[in-house]
């Protein structure tokens, strides 16, 4: 079985890392962190923004297995990290029907009422467009 978590660094993300190790301790655990793109780059500067966000991708990878391996208990945690280039829900729903994954995990920041509407929530947005079970984690 593979589960994957939806990983930015954040304090929910962090929880849900934790929770997928602690839950499915002997799984394939993928951390996804996606890379927010901003809309609207010329074609004039796309190689630029190509360049820029290959060196990004790996200064994000080196962060987040250190990050990770900080937050598990275990000696040597089985784990692997992909990075995306993208909108975070949509980049983590392609990937989990790409990469035949059986499992999302995804924190929540808990925000509700007009925030989460003015903001949108990933996590609503993971769980409505998933093609597998997500456990959001608080």
């Amino acid at each position: 079985m593979t589960v994957l978590v939806a990983y930015d660094g954040s304090k929910p993300a962090r929880t849900a890392a934790e929770y997928a190790f602690t839950e499915y301790p002997d799984e394939e655990i993928v951390l996804l962190r996606v890379i927010e793109a901003a809309d609207g780059f010329t074609d004039a500067g796309i190689e630029i923004v190509r360049d820029f966000f290959a060196e990004r991708k790996a200064e994000a990878s080196a962060e987040m297995r250190a990050d990770v391996e900080e937050l598990v208990d275990a000696d040597e945690p089985e784990f692997r990290t992909e990075i995306a280039i993208g909108k975070p829900a949509h980049e983590v729903v392609r990937f989990a029907d790409e990469h035949d994954v059986d499992h999302i995990v995804v924190g929540n920041h808990g925000r509700s009422g007009v925030s989460r509407v003015l903001l949108g929530s990933v996590a609503e947005k993971i769980v409505r467009r998933a093609p597998v079970p997500v456990t959001v984690v608080r």
